[in-house]
């Protein structure tokens, strides 16, 4: 596994992000959340009752955008057909974690 380490010079953003197709049942937030907290990105993700899979991913741009384009085409069982994204103010997130 590689470790990226965190610059934390670099441009900080606060992206929330849904997920469509075959999201769940497929790992999908375990792949994200490995992912996630290998970069250092904060944040977390959960399932959510119409089938989609939500996200806030919060760190350097350049890392947050690796994660998305993990996300979308990097996951083993995964087919994501559609995402949705706003950027927000960034929170100060720690850690990463999945939600129930």
């Amino acid at each position: 596994m590689i470790w990226k380490v965190m610059d934390m010079s670099g441009d900080v953003v606060r992206i929330h992000v849904w997920f469509s197709g075959r999201v769940q049942g497929v790992w999908f937030r375990k792949h994200t959340c490995d992912k996630a907290r290998s970069l250092g990105v904060s944040g977390w993700v959960r399932n959510l009752p119409d089938g989609r899979v939500e996200a806030v991913f919060e760190g350097p741009r350049d890392l947050v955008e690796e994660v998305l384009e993990y996300c979308r085409s990097g996951q083993p069982y995964a087919r994501v057909e559609g995402v949705g994204k706003v950027e927000e103010s960034p929170r100060g997130e720690k850690g990463f974690e999945i939600r129930y």
